[in-house]
């Protein structure tokens, strides 16, 4: 499937440079002890801007649900229809969710509530972006 290269703005610099260091760093509400994804200038649970700062995280988590994308209006990504979106939430708290193409597994062939890990994978010249693998 074709990646969208990031642009990183202001709000989340932090969040792609972790990533291009190889590294989950998500943003987390001290104030609430909750993470959030993708960043916000404010708590999405408590509402606080103060008490927000980066947090590594391990990046293991399980697929939780998918879809199967094979709709032809997408002209540009039309040649890698059918690609699986899984929905992937984080182990490490269950309202943080991401979305991924899971690199290596065949469309309608996702193994919902299976394990797994984010991986990096190059998009362009020293731009990674953050996909997830199915482990176990």
């Amino acid at each position: 499937m074709p990646k969208i290269i990031p642009v990183a703005d202001e709000l989340s610099k932090t969040f792609w440079d972790g990533v291009n260091d190889k590294r989950l760093i998500l943003q987390h509400c001290a104030a609430c002890d909750r993470l959030q994804y993708p960043p916000k200038p404010a708590c999405q649970f408590c509402g606080s801007g103060e008490k927000l700062e980066w947090k590594d995280v391990e990046g293991k988590g399980h697929i939780s649900t998918y879809i199967v994308i094979e709709d032809g209006r997408l002209n540009r990504r039309m040649p890698d229809q059918p690609y699986n979106l899984a929905l992937i939430t984080l182990d490490e708290d269950t309202s943080v969710n991401f979305y991924s193409n899971l690199p290596g597994v065949p469309p309608y062939e996702v193994p919902v509530g299976s394990a797994v890990e984010v991986m990096f994978e190059e998009v362009a010249p020293d731009q990674l972006i953050h996909e997830w693998k199915v482990v176990g």
